[in-house]
């Protein structure tokens, strides 16, 4: 009898032992991945009173003749894997108007990212990566950053207003 007690207690020790391995690597990997590009993308928060605000002002304005109901005036870069330098994009005269200035939507490879382009500052609208694409938003008093990745590609839609208007540059990595 003193044998299988003591494979019994082999076992239950073993079972123990992997136990805890198995929970604390669990552990360490959940610590170091929350909040990276493995998490799913969250949606920007946009509060009833900032909606009932647009209606109003959309309601009380008259469109121009300029103005169409879509987001117009998208950016594609090429799509090369080099570095290719950003490009900086110049307002579109078919931008609908939003809270402050011009909604203006800049579509990627790697997904759209919608600002509102005061006369110096800029808020993003929202940031929504493509099929099988994550993304990153980093903001500033003086601009915005919206980063796309998939595996080693990345799409950069960066905003600044530090010195002057806000300007847009699209950039693949």
């Amino acid at each position: 009898m003193a044998p299988m007690r003591r494979g019994l207690v082999h076992v239950l020790a073993w079972l123990l032992a992997t136990g805890a391995a198995v929970t604390l690597s669990w552990w360490g990997v959940h610590t170091v991945m929350a909040g990276t590009a493995y998490d799913p993308p969250r949606a920007l928060p946009v509060t009833a009173a900032d909606a009932a605000a647009r209606d109003v002002r959309s309601a009380s304005r008259a469109p121009s003749p300029s103005a169409t109901p879509s987001l117009t005036g998208t950016a594609r870069p090429a799509p090369t894997p080099a570095r290719t330098p950003a490009r900086s994009q110049a307002p579109s005269p078919t931008a609908s108007a939003g809270a402050s200035g011009r909604v203006r939507s800049y579509d990627t490879d790697g997904g759209r990212a919608v600002f509102d382009l005061g006369p110096a500052d800029a808020t993003l609208v929202s940031a929504t990566p493509g099929t099988g694409w994550s993304m990153q938003v980093w903001k500033t008093e003086s601009w915005i950053r919206v980063e796309f990745s998939r595996g080693a590609d990345r799409v950069s839609v960066f905003c600044t207003w530090h010195d002057g208007p806000p300007r847009v540059e699209v950039g693949t990595y």
